[in-house]
């Protein structure tokens, strides 16, 4: 998935490689002249590249939020108090896509009121772990632990423009792929499958950009050799 401006692309990729693989396959025909881009995702290593592809590596805020939930039942009191903090921080970026904040004006926005709460919220978790009030070992200790340990990509939000909170938009484009599977009840061959995922990101293109899939490939058959010859005219939004 990648979002520049107003502008949204979804990609699939079906096939053996990890997605640090294939974001790198894509990076490479990147112009190098731009800056490095923001890429999210979860903390697990093989989803960054490994080709000398430079990225600002943001971790899923949503990820470690969840571990925290899936603990709650044993540690009520303390997983209340992280997701009150987390719960400020989303409410923070709800206000700032009402205010239609730009990139910047949002990163100070966020620096003003939620770096505080993360500030305080870090002393807290790290407290909890030094003074042994929570076991390193247990549910909420593991949960303490993964945040603290990726506490700077969970927190790129307060540094860099632009940078997500989470990995949620792409979690759910996710699901597109699953229900094709099923639909399609596998895939027989790789090539049915690269076709499959060109058809799928045409299509939750169209979705996420507000156009209707339907008409926008029809009217790619019917303007075949003008696709061809500028392709980049008939993108979505065009």
């Amino acid at each position: 998935m990648s979002i520049v401006g107003a502008y949204r692309i979804a990609l699939f990729f079906t096939g053996p490689k990890h997605a640090g693989e294939n974001i790198a396959e894509v990076l490479k025909q990147r112009a190098r002249e731009l800056p490095a881009p923001i890429q999210m995702c979860d903390a697990l290593s093989r989803n960054s590249p490994k080709t000398g592809i430079q990225t600002l590596l943001a971790n899923c805020l949503a990820h470690g939020r969840r571990q925290v939930v899936e603990v709650a039942e044993n540690f009520p009191e303390e997983c209340r108090h992280i997701l009150e903090k987390l719960g400020h921080v989303y409410h923070n970026d709800a206000l700032a896509r009402e205010q239609e904040l730009s990139a910047e004006e949002r990163l100070r926005f966020h620096q003003e009121h939620s770096g505080p709460v993360m500030s305080e919220l870090r002393e807290w978790m790290k407290a909890q772990l030094a003074e042994h009030r929570v076991e390193p070992n247990s549910g909420l200790g593991k949960a303490i632990s993964y945040l603290l340990n990726h506490w700077a990509k969970l927190t790129l939000f307060l540094s860099q423009p632009g940078a997500p909170l989470d990995n949620n938009i792409v979690e759910r484009a996710l699901k597109k792929a699953i229900l094709n599977r099923r639909n399609a009840l596998f895939y027989k061959t790789l090539n049915g499958a690269h076709t499959g995922d060109l058809f799928m990101s045409l299509i939750h293109t169209c979705e996420l950009n507000g156009i209707n899939p339907f008409d926008y490939l029809t009217e790619l058959l019917r303007h075949s050799a003008e696709l061809l010859a500028h392709p980049s005219e008939w993108m979505p939004w065009n």
